[in-house]
């Protein structure tokens, strides 16, 4: 018997949703108004919602490429910066060694001063065009002038030992 009376009431609930359903009344012309506005409305808040979280991506997107390019421009005036003091200070280093090549081979000393091979390293050396020049200027000074060979030797060492 319970499972008839289990069945009975499932039956009947059954039956008062299927007549419920059958019975609604039609929505009167304004309900269906004011329903179609409403999912309008629900339409274009959703669009909005979409073009907006769209632009907050955009700009974020915007923002990590500036910051990584920023960063990237810094990192490279750092390292142009570095290769830069790099090359300065190997020049310095090469025009030291330049220095002391002719103190070691005697072309340069007190008692010997040979113009010549002096030109020649320096001509054949790595140094840059214009340390080359400047250093053949004051080369010729002091052949043409053998009495500030002193002054102008200092003068010589300065220039090649510097870091310009």
């Amino acid at each position: 018997m319970s499972r008839t009376l289990i069945l009975a009431v499932i039956v009947a609930g059954l039956g008062a949703g299927i007549y419920y359903y059958l019975n609604q009344p039609e929505p009167t012309p304004a309900e269906r108004l004011q329903s179609a506005a409403q999912e309008a409305g629900d339409a274009v808040n959703d669009a909005v919602d979409a073009a907006t979280e769209q632009a907050n991506e955009a700009a974020s997107s915007i923002t990590e490429q500036a910051t990584e390019a920023a960063e990237q421009a810094g990192q490279a005036a750092t390292d142009l910066a570095n290769q830069a003091s790099d090359q300065v200070a190997s020049l310095a280093t090469q025009g030291q060694d330049l220095v002391n090549s002719w103190i070691e081979e005697g072309t340069l000393s007190v008692q010997n001063f040979d113009y010549d091979a002096i030109v020649a390293s320096v001509q054949e050396s790595q140094l840059s065009q214009d340390m080359k020049t400047q250093a053949l200027n004051i080369l010729d000074e002091i052949k043409a002038s053998p009495q500030l060979i002193a002054e102008k030797i200092e003068e010589l060492r300065t220039l090649l030992t510097s870091q310009q």
